[in-house]
């Protein structure tokens, strides 16, 4: 009797191993991760807006949030000619918050989200 082996998404063994490094190589960016982070607390926002956030040009922000949006990281609504961002889903932040988190660790001291577990 042949029974299919089907391999959990977070074993070493999974399909989405490769896909999971494409995800980090596409938040292997300054500019992406600060986007991420600006649109994580925010409904939505326009290319502009996001431009001024993170201190980059429109131009430059539009093209981070064409492959973004290829990556489906991120999805877009039209109203008139403005096109307004937002986070497809909350995994995207999720990933970027535990690497902030990790990189809080790599200074030393203690890591401010860890302050707020001791202060509670």
């Amino acid at each position: 009797m042949h029974v299919d082996k089907q391999v959990c998404g977070l074993s070493p063994d999974s399909e989405y191993v490769e896909l999971a490094v494409e995800v980090f190589a596409m938040l292997a960016d300054a500019t992406r991760v600060r986007i991420i982070l600006a649109l994580r607390n925010a409904e939505e926002m326009s290319v502009n807006h996001l431009a001024d956030v993170v201190d980059k040009s429109p131009a430059a922000v539009s093209q981070h949030l064409a492959k973004l949006r290829l990556a489906r990281m991120v999805q877009t609504r039209r109203e008139g000619t403005t096109v307004f961002y937002r986070l497809t889903d909350e995994h995207a932040s999720e990933l970027v918050s535990d690497a902030v988190r990790q990189a809080e660790h790599v200074i030393g001291n203690a890591p401010h989200h860890h302050e707020s577990r001791t202060t509670a």
